[in-house]
C-alpha cells in the first residue's frame, strides 16, 4: 500500500486547471449580446484550442497509463475501466461538439454557448470522480515506486497524446494502441496545416522530488505543489 497522494494529486491539480479554464472560457462565451461573440467561418479562437487540448490529451494519457494497471489489478477492474471509458468517451464527443460550435457548424446555430459549457462542465465533473477513484485505488495497491512510476509516466506522455478528441475511435486493447498512435500524427499534421501550434502545458508545469528527495526529507508525503529545491542538499 502507498504512502504518498502524489497520483492523486497530479490529476486533481489537471482538473483544477481545466475548472479555472473552462470559468474563463464560460465568462468570455456567454449569452449572445452579453459576453464576447466569434465571428466569420473557420473562427477559432486559441484559448478554446488550447483548452480542447490540454483536455484531450489528459484524457487519452490517463487511458494509456492507469487504466491498463487498473484493469489488471483491481478485483473489480474490468468494471472500472469500462466505466472510465463511458466517461472518456462521453467528454470527447462533447469536446467535438466545442469545436464544431467554436468552427461555425451549421448543426450548433441553435446551441449556446452557455448550453456547451454546461455540457463541458458534467462530463469533466463525472470523468474527475472517474479518475480520482483510479488513481486512490491505485495507491491503495500498489507501492511508493510504482505509484511515482506512474505519476512521472503520466506526466511525461501527457504531450505527446491526441490534441482532439476521438470518441469514435477504439480505446483500448491493441486497436487502441493502434488508433491512438494514428491519431496522434493526423492531429500533429493537422495542427500545422491549420497553423495552430498549441503550447504545452496551459497549465503550470509540475515538479516533484524524486524518490531520493524523499528519502532525505525522511517524509514520502510531501505537498508536491511545493517541491523542495534539489540544488539546496
Amino acid at each position: 500500500m502507498g504512502s504518498t497522494e502524489v497520483l492523486s494529486r497530479s490529476v486533481q491539480r489537471t482538473h483544477d486547471a481545466l475548472a479555472e479554464e473552462l470559468e474563463v472560457l464560460r465568462t468570455r462565451f456567454g449569452p449572445p449580446g452579453e459576453h464576447e461573440e466569434l465571428e466569420g467561418p473557420h473562427r477559432g479562437y486559441q484559448p478554446i484550442d488550447e483548452f480542447v487540448t490540454t483536455a484531450s490529451r489528459h484524457l487519452h494519457a490517463v487511458n494509456e497509463v492507469l487504466v491498463p494497471p487498473a484493469r489488471k489489478e483491481l478485483p473489480d477492474g474490468k468494471q472500472v475501466t469500462h466505466d472510465y471509458h463511458d466517461s472518456m468517451r462521453v467528454l470527447e464527443v462533447v469536446l467535438a461538439h466545442v469545436k464544431a460550435h467554436e468552427y461555425g457548424s451549421v448543426y450548433e446555430k441553435r446551441i449556446t454557448w452557455p448550453a456547451v459549457w454546461s455540457e463541458v462542465g458534467t462530463a469533466l465533473t463525472v470523468l474527475r470522480a472517474r479518475e480520482e477513484e483510479l488513481a486512490e485505488r491505485l495507491t491503495d495497491l500498489l507501492d511508493d515506486i510504482e505509484i511515482d512510476a506512474l505519476a512521472e509516466r503520466l506526466d511525461g506522455v501527457e504531450p505527446g497524446e491526441p490534441s482532439r478528441p476521438h470518441p469514435y475511435l477504439p480505446h483500448s486493447g491493441v486497436l487502441g494502441s493502434v488508433a491512438r498512435g494514428v491519431a496522434k500524427r493526423t492531429d500533429r499534421a493537422w495542427d500545422h496545416a491549420e497553423g495552430r501550434p498549441l503550447s504545452w502545458p496551459s497549465r503550470a508545469e509540475k515538479k516533484r522530488p524524486g524518490l531520493l528527495g524523499q528519502y532525505l526529507m525522511a517524509d514520502p508525503r510531501f505537498d508536491p505543489d511545493e517541491p523542495p529545491d534539489e540544488k539546496s542538499h
